[in-house]
């Protein structure tokens, strides 16, 4: 029994009465002598707190008590009124914190678009800090440009974020945008900051990784826009992609804006020589320009006068330099469809490489005893291969092209007839035909692989493209692969043709040493006088197992020029097999 139950079971007893304590009451708790519970403080002698403890806790409670006091009298006596003024006049303001927009790079991961810090910088998270930079020259109808976030003349943001305005900026705005932040800020009716709290933190936009090769793209730009500055060619433009899967690895258009001054908007009088020469510096002309395609639009009706049967390949024709027929208006009299040389006996290859237009006129809308196409099949092979319509590539303000027709004609040229020269125009490019390069090389593209009219994209390893085998319709700016179905032999016949278009015909520019290429050619006469012409060359590599197509146009030059849109392409390819050889390989 420990000494402290003892002394309470004596006590008990004694206020009892008696004095006496029972055994066992003295043995009470005997048994656990070996068990105290010592964090129950058993076996322990039990000391009151000290007077020391409890002066110290006193003087520490009075201490906080002095504190908090003297602090409550500070806010509501002495100072009370200004900070009810304070109150009454600071206001609560939610403002954005910007964020970052996301860099484009090439399939390289060079920067094509990137964030550099603002030389006004402040440190303030709610203005602006960095402006976007571009690669330049040869990139700005690509990636486009940019509206800052704007402010009233109050100081206020009226738009609080970047927005696209053009090329891969505006198409994938959403992506490369990111979401802004916000805080809460208080101010005093001065403005004066008196204490800012982050709500969330901004998250900045998602970089863009696309196709395109800036060592091709710039060079293929320069190449343009020298040739156009002294060759006297309005502009020109040129595209060129993987025919395997519609990865763009350059698109360029000469004349451009830059994107930086259209971006900041500061430089009006640069920005006003962009609005009214008459070049058009802000038409991308890969996409949205028009132009009459001449002759390279012959492979894609040859592959449709064979499947037809129109014609075999083997069949020889005869140039002497035209074709007559009745004219419908002077009986006595010829209508005379040129010849653009005497080109004498050819088959379909032959004719490819020579480009004879007499060959075409008669496969086209038929002469004498050679059946022709007609311009119901004319449109019909011109809409498989995606003529009149658009490619869907991931690009804004895409254009699409002209078939003529019978309807188109009723539409444009009220209570005029179709006649048979109008077909005859048609076959080589020609009257209101109208394409654009992008058109172009998606179209000699699946001549390349045999059939499959890709969608052209710029994002790289774009796996987004279901293949489908249906008839070409509008993609609407979705990925799709159409299959033509037109067989294989009749594929190689056209290949042939392109390829001796190099070796004896009139792409001899290009029959270059180190990879074989397959080319057509077309120079297609504009103007009113007939004065201009356009320039055309498109046409694929390696001509064993094709890679790339491409397709480039030089727009309105003289007539009597002797630089064209191969000679673009001759010297890119130069350069090529010296700096980028791996596409040869």
């Amino acid at each position: 029994m420990t000494f402290r139950n003892f002394l309470k079971f004596a006590n008990r007893h004694k206020n009892n009465g008696h004095d006496f304590v029972e055994p066992d009451e003295i043995f009470l708790d005997s048994k656990n002598l070996q068990n105290f519970d010592r964090q129950q403080f058993e076996g322990r002698i039990e000391k009151p707190i000290s007077k020391r403890t409890i002066v110290f806790l006193g003087a520490f409670f009075f201490l906080m008590i002095i504190i908090f006091g003297t602090r409550l009298i500070d806010l509501q006596v002495k100072n009370g009124d200004s900070y009810r003024q304070r109150s009454e006049n600071n206001i609560l303001q939610k403002v954005n914190i910007f964020a970052e927009r996301g860099a484009i790079y090439d399939r390289n991961k060079k920067e094509l678009v990137w964030n550099e810090k603002s030389d006004n910088e402040t440190g303030d998270l709610s203005e602006l800090s960095y402006t976007r930079a571009y690669l330049s020259p040869g990139f700005s109808h690509v990636l486009g440009y940019v509206s800052y976030p704007t402010k009233d003349h109050a100081g206020n943001y009226w738009q609080d974020e970047f927005i696209g305005k053009d090329g891969l900026e505006k198409k994938y705005n959403d992506k490369i945008n990111g979401e802004n932040g916000s805080k809460i800020i208080e101010t005093d009716a001065r403005g004066n900051i008196h204490s800012e709290n982050i709500v969330n933190m901004p998250n900045r936009g998602s970089d863009l990784v696309t196709s395109i090769d800036s060592r091709i793209q710039t060079e293929l730009f320069t190449l343009i826009r020298n040739l156009s500055e002294s060759n006297n060619f309005t502009g020109g433009a040129g595209v060129m992609m993987n025919a395997q899967n519609g990865e763009i690895l350059a698109s360029t258009s000469f004349p451009e804006y830059d994107s930086g001054v259209l971006s900041l908007g500061k430089d009006s009088k640069k920005i006003s020589t962009y609005v009214t020469d008459k070049r058009k510096f802000f038409l991308d002309r890969t996409i949205s320009g028009l132009y009459t395609p001449g002759s390279i639009v012959k492979p894609f009706f040859a592959l449709g006068a064979l499947t037809e049967g129109v014609i075999d390949q083997n069949k020889k024709i005869l140039s002497t330099g035209s074709i007559s027929i009745p004219n419908p208006y002077f009986p006595d009299q010829k209508t005379v469809f040129k010849d653009w040389r005497v080109n004498g006996w050819t088959n379909m290859a032959e004719a490819l490489a020579v480009s004879s237009d007499v060959y075409f006129y008669e496969i086209g809308g038929g002469f004498e005893d050679q059946k022709g196409l007609g311009i119901t099949n004319i449109e019909k092979y011109a809409n498989l291969f995606g003529f009149g319509d658009r490619t869907g590539v991931d690009l804004p303000d895409e254009t699409k092209g002209t078939i003529p027709s019978p309807g188109w004609k009723a539409l444009n040229f009220k209570g005029d007839a179709w006649r048979i020269g109008d077909t005859y125009h048609t076959a080589i490019g020609q009257y209101g035909f109208q394409v654009t390069p992008m058109e172009m090389a998606r179209a000699v593209s699946a001549i390349a692989n045999y059939g499959k009219l890709l969608t052209p994209h710029f994002l790289l390893n774009d796996t987004e493209m279901p293949a489908r085998n249906a008839s070409h319709s509008d993609a609407g700016g979705e990925n799709q692969v159409t299959q033509i179905n037109i067989p294989k032999e009749y594929f190689d016949v056209v290949h042939e043709g392109m390829r001796q278009a190099v070796t004896d015909g009139t792409a001899t520019s290009l029959n270059v040493p180190y990879v074989k290429v397959a080319v057509k050619t077309g120079t297609a006469q504009i103007g009113v006088a007939n004065n201009k012409v356009n320039s055309w060359v498109i046409g694929f590599f390696p001509y064993e197992n094709p890679k790339y197509a491409f397709a480039v146009m030089m727009e309105a030059g003289p007539t009597t020029n002797s630089a064209n849109a191969s000679t673009i392409m001759r010297e890119l390819l130069d350069w090529m097999s010296t700096n980028t050889p791996e596409y040869f390989q």
